[in-house]
């Protein structure tokens, strides 16, 4: 596609694509927060107005969105997160991420009959990480007190936060399931005829939960560490704990399997964990030092993608044409098959990081992208290492699912199986602290809802294989590798950016995406946000049920018709999806002058930054 053609799809010719968005980039010298949902981010920059620093209003607003965005996120989930503190000038990984159970392990799972792990119900429930991750970094880097960063989620769920249609839609899907099923969770979603989209929903169990947790900080003095220590005990060894235990060791609940079980996770699971805090894994790339979580996330995939690029002429490239999503696709392609081949929790795994993202191992696998798409799962050989996975079986998985839908097997709807997302918040303060978080899982649709508590667990262990051979081989204690996948970006060696996006296996495409645009094309957050995206589903799915779609690549409706039959042309099995599908991006940048800038995505009409 010519820069003559980007008018045809809203962007003016040439440099014209820098001017082109639906909401203008923000900007200001006092602070920004940008989030998925408005409300999150005007609770982050009401923290800010009140003199709160980026790591109370980060928390503020995350836990807020546990209460707007039920869907995607909430209190049972996991959160990564990785900061820039002003204070020490160092960056930190914060991991949310919980681990399998201490009793959860293969035969387990073999000796009840699957060969995967669930993608609903209490099986797959890992520690819930979420909570301790805020407190941790609210705890290091914040000011501010339990009760002051928990306040507006408190009075969002006593009195209601309005419900965006995709909330609806969401328990719409799963209502058979709840209705039959999980009956506490019809008891929290559907009363009433359950929430009216745009309409006001309270969670009045959960402010419940919340309100005892502040009681019980508290409870503990004065001091502000001490409240945080004694809210971390209140959710990982006191009532919180208890409940999780009380209703892991007593309930069943049917899953993706069509069977009912319990959970193996337990009180004393719970107590044995906390978050993590380790270094980021970085690359530099064009003057600039990307920051991801470490292989116990996909996070690197985006690194190794930029390596295999590294030497090639972004700059030259149209953005929007068929050269520039075809070299970026085929790079993810390799980069993701290294994710499953070598990624896992490096507390179990040896991962050949290093090597991974090395010149010399991605220049040999830069040779292996031709100007035709690859149908092949070609995972390298890192060190001479043999990689192994499962992709055989994911094709196969992905044949059996399509032959079921097609002959009526009731199978994914039956079972309620309706996939959740995440969310995303990025706050930089006028000191230069910056966070950029991506809390999700404990989807209201993920298990049946804990009465006592008002919220569900997670299921992220959906994403182990059972087998202990590989990478990311179920085994007790150990995190699954997660799609979740926070950034944060230096320049010239000082924190520049925060950014990330909902989105699974997308998280990672759709941020390099954005970063090439604004690093080769000149373009800011909001018009990288803004102009037509794409993804690709070639590679093995981390969710039940682990799929894979050779070749398979999705492009806004909004690219010009000649770029769809370019790709085509070129192999890729590839289709036009909605004008305003791709992604749910938010960003936000500290440039040298002070200024503050960010912007965040308008499609699904949830997202806004907000700054001045």
């Amino acid at each position: 596609m010519s820069h003559a053609n980007l008018a045809s799809i809203g962007f003016p010719a040439k440099e014209g694509a820098r001017s082109f968005t639906t909401r203008p980039e923000i900007s200001g010298t006092f602070g920004a927060v940008a989030s998925t949902h408005w409300i999150a981010s005007q609770v982050g920059m009401a923290v800010l107005e009140r003199g709160g620093n980026a790591f109370d209003a980060a928390a503020a607003a995350g836990f807020t969105l546990q209460i707007v965005e039920p869907h995607l996120n909430g209190p049972g989930g996991d959160c990564p997160i990785i900061l820039h503190s002003a204070r020490t000038g160092q960056q930190q990984a914060i991991c949310g991420q919980g681990p399998a159970p201490a009793g959860l392990n293969v035969a387990l799972m073999k000796s009840l009959g699957h060969e995967i792990m669930p993608g609903t119900g209490m099986l797959a429930a890992p520690i819930p990480g979420a909570f301790d991750a805020w407190m941790l970094m609210l705890r290091d880097h914040g000011t501010w007190k339990p009760l002051d960063v928990l306040a507006y989620a408190i009075g969002y769920a006593r009195h209601g936060a309005p419900m965006v249609p995709r909330v609806r839609a969401t328990i719409d899907s799963v209502r058979p399931l709840f209705e039959a099923e999980w009956k506490t969770s019809a008891a929290l979603w559907l009363r009433n005829g359950g929430p009216a989209p745009g309409g006001l929903y309270a969670n009045p169990t959960l402010a419940d939960t919340y309100e005892r947790v502040v009681r019980e900080a508290e409870a503990a003095g004065g001091d502000r560490v001490a409240q945080i220590e004694a809210a971390r005990r209140a959710w990982y060894r006191g009532f919180v704990a208890e409940a999780i235990d009380r209703f892991c060791r007593t309930t069943e609940a049917m899953d993706t399997s069509g069977r009912r079980h319990r959970a193996v996770l337990n009180g004393q699971d719970l107590a044995n964990w906390s978050a993590g805090i380790e270094a980021p894994l970085g690359l530099d790339y064009h003057g600039h030092r990307v920051l991801k979580c470490g292989p116990w996330s996909q996070g690197p995939a985006m690194l190794q993608t930029l390596a295999l690029i590294a030497g090639d002429d972004i700059a030259a490239m149209d953005p929007l044409g068929p050269d520039f999503i075809h070299l970026v696709t085929e790079a993810m392609k390799l980069a993701f098959a290294d994710r499953e081949a070598f990624y896992g929790d490096p507390n179990f795994v040896d991962v050949p990081m290093a090597t991974l993202l090395s010149p010399a191992y991605n220049a040999a696998r830069r040779a292996l992208i031709s100007d035709t798409a690859s149908m092949d799962f070609r995972p390298g050989s890192p060190d001479g290492r043999t990689p192994r996975t499962d992709y055989a079986a994911a094709i196969r998985r992905a044949q059996e699912m399509a032959a079921a839908a097609g002959s009526g097997e009731p199978t994914v709807s039956r079972l309620g199986a309706a996939g959740g997302d995440t969310c995303h918040v990025d706050v930089i303060d006028a000191a230069g602290n910056m966070v950029s978080a991506t809390p999700s899982a404990g989807w209201l649709q993920s298990s049946p809802a804990i009465p006592e508590l008002g919220f569900c667990l997670g299921t992220r262990c959906q994403m182990f294989w059972l087998d202990e051979s590989l990478p990311n081989g179920l085994q007790p204690g150990k995190r699954p590798r997660t799609t979740l996948s926070p950034a944060l970006v230096l320049r010239d060696g000082k924190a520049w950016m925060s950014f990330g996006t909902p989105g699974g296996e997308q998280q990672d495409q759709w941020q390099s995406i954005m970063l090439l645009r604004m690093l080769h094309h000149g373009m800011n957050i909001q018009e990288a946000i803004d102009a037509p995206s794409f993804h690709s589903e070639h590679w093995i799915s981390s969710f039940w049920p682990r799929g894979a779609k050779p070749g398979k690549l999705v492009i806004e409706g909004r690219y010009a018709p000649e770029v769809l039959a370019a790709l085509k042309a070129r192999g890729h099995q590839a289709e036009a999806g909605g004008d305003w599908t791709e992604g749910r991006l938010t960003g936000a940048r500290l440039e040298a002058d002070g200024t503050i800038r960010a912007g965040a995505n308008p499609r699904g009409m949830q997202g806004y930054a907000v700054g001045r």
